[in-house]
């Protein structure tokens, strides 16, 4: 017979080990990204201004699922280190715009090699991989 507790044991919480495995992914990012002095949450904005170049402060923490006011001490660091310039928009003196300088986009050259040097750290097939990037995907469309 089940225990009317059973719900409230850790082993049977599914947001335990997400959470743990977030904690020890970034805990393995760490010594890359000691490499180019960026942070985890530094290296992700990056990422997504490696893509765009510039982009509003709004839409990049949509992309990161981070408000303002976690972002903004990142940008503030990204801005300090010479990788981005925060700016406001010309049309909306409201809207914040982060771009890249040409020190930021040079950084990208020193970040390629994290995504693969990551990929030797997990146990995963392509396949697995793939099929758990799908999961996390119907989850995070799922709580938001």
């Amino acid at each position: 017979m089940a225990d009317k507790y059973d719900s409230l044991k850790l082993e049977n919480q599914l947001c335990f080990p997400l959470y743990a495995c977030s904690k020890e992914i970034v805990r393995r990012y760490k010594p890359f990204l000691d490499e180019i002095d960026l942070t985890y949450t530094q290296y992700i904005a990056m990422m997504v201004l490696w893509e765009h170049e510039k982009i509003n402060v709004k839409e990049l923490g949509n992309y990161l699922l981070l408000d303002s006011g976690t972002l903004t001490p990142v940008l503030k660091k990204l801005q300090q280190k010479g990788y981005i310039e925060r700016t406001r928009s010309e049309d909306d003196e409201r809207v914040l715009v982060v771009s890249l300088t040409k020190e930021g986009e040079a950084l990208k050259k020193a970040a390629v090699t994290i995504p693969q040097k990551m990929g030797r750290c997990m146990p995963l097939t392509k396949e697995e991989a793939d099929q758990l990037y799908g999961l996390l995907h119907k989850i995070l469309g799922g709580v938001n």
